[in-house]
């Protein structure tokens, strides 16, 4: 699952794949946002993510989808 977190005042924005589904995602961000604190996020390879929730302009979550294999038509 793709997670796009925006920065305020920052031109690029923070990109993770994490191994969660969506629902736990969505929950964990509106949980952050409630208590003013920060957003903690783990990746795919075990790295933890902390950001500031006074920053963070939007949080797009990614739809689930199979890796596709080959070439496109």
């Amino acid at each position: 699952m793709d997670v796009r977190i925006g920065i305020q005042n920052v031109a690029r924005e923070i990109v993770i794949e994490s191994d969660e589904n969506a629902e736990e995602l969505a929950k964990r961000v509106s949980d952050a946002l409630a208590s003013g604190g920060e957003l903690r996020l783990t990746d795919s390879k075990g790295r933890l993510m902390l950001v500031p929730v006074s920053g963070i302009a939007y949080v797009e979550i990614g739809v689930e989808e199979a890796r596709r294999v080959g070439f496109a038509h």
